[in-house]
C-alpha cells in the first residue's frame, strides 16, 4: 500500500485524480488540500509515499512547496501549465501531467513510480540549491528516506568523493551534492571552508589550535577539523 496525498487548488482536478485513483486499489488517498502552505503541513504531517502535485496555487507553489518538506516523496506534478514541464523534468519529477488528461495518460504517470527512487535526490536537492536567498535548512539521505536538517545544527561538512558527509552533534548524512557546490549554496556568514575536502560551522567552533605554520580547528562535540594551508587567509576570520 502506498499512501497518496492530493494538492491542487481547483476541485475538479482533485474530483479527477480521485477518480482515476479508484482503479489503483495499492494507492491509498490519504488527505487532499487546497493550497501550498496546507500541502507543506499535510505532507509533513502524513509522510505520504506519492503526492500529486498541481504548481500555481494560493500561499506557496508546487515548487516551493517541495522546499519546505521534512521528507521528500515521489512526485507526479499536476496543472493546467506547460511553461513548467522543462523545469520539473529536469529536476527528476515522476511525470508531468498537463491538464486536461486522459485516464490513460494517468496510468502511464503511474506505471513510472517503479524505479524511481534513485532520482528523489536529485529533485529535492535541485529545487533546494534553486533557492534565491540562504537556505536555512538541507536536504540530506538518512535511514534510506530524504529528510531535511536545520544548517545551524551542522557541526562541517566533509568531501565524500562525488558527494558530501554532513555532520552534527547526532548523526552523519550524506548530501547529494559535492561540498564545492554546497559551499557556493550555503551562507558565507555561517559556514567556512578551510580545507579541500572539509568547511566549517563558524558557531559551532569550540577552540582554534596553532601547530606549526597551521591550524586544528576543534568543534563543539570535540571533532578536529585541519585547515590546510591553502587556506590560511580564510581561517582569519575566526582569530582576534
Amino acid at each position: 500500500m502506498k499512501k497518496v496525498l492530493i494538492a491542487d487548488d481547483e476541485k475538479a482536478g482533485r474530483i479527477l485524480i480521485k477518480e482515476f485513483l479508484e482503479d489503483y486499489p495499492d494507492l491509498v488517498l490519504i488527505a487532499e488540500v487546497n493550497n501550498g502552505v496546507d500541502a507543506i503541513t499535510e505532507i509533513n504531517r502524513f509522510k505520504p509515499d506519492l503526492v500529486f502535485l498541481d504548481i500555481q496555487m494560493p500561499g506557496k507553489t508546487g515548487f516551493e512547496v517541495l522546499n519546505h518538506l521534512e521528507e521528500i516523496p515521489k512526485i507526479i506534478f499536476s496543472t493546467a501549465y506547460d511553461e513548467f514541464a522543462l523545469k520539473a523534468f529536469e529536476v527528476h519529477a515522476v511525470d508531468y501531467l498537463l491538464k486536461p488528461y486522459t485516464k490513460e495518460r494517468f496510468r502511464i504517470a503511474v506505471e513510472r513510480l517503479n524505479g524511481e527512487n534513485e532520482k528523489l535526490g536529485a529533485l529535492a536537492q535541485s529545487i533546494f540549491m534553486e533557492e534565491a536567498s540562504y537556505p536555512s535548512r538541507v536536504l540530506v539521505h538518512f535511514n534510506k528516506k530524504l529528510i531535511t536538517i536545520k544548517c545551524e545544527d551542522i557541526l562541517w561538512i566533509e568531501a565524500y568523493g562525488d558527494y558530501s558527509r554532513i555532520h552534527t552533534d547526532s548523526q552523519i548524512y550524506l548530501s547529494n551534492f559535492g561540498i564545492s557546490d554546497l559551499e557556493k549554496k550555503l551562507n558565507p556568514q555561517m559556514f567556512l571552508r578551510v580545507h579541500r575536502s572539509s568547511m566549517i560551522n563558524l558557531d559551532k567552533v569550540k577552540e582554534l589550535n596553532k601547530y606549526g605554520k597551521s591550524y586544528d580547528v576543534t568543534l563543539e562535540n570535540g571533532n578536529v577539523v585541519r585547515v590546510s594551508r591553502g587556506y590560511l587567509d580564510a581561517i582569519k576570520r575566526i582569530l582576534i
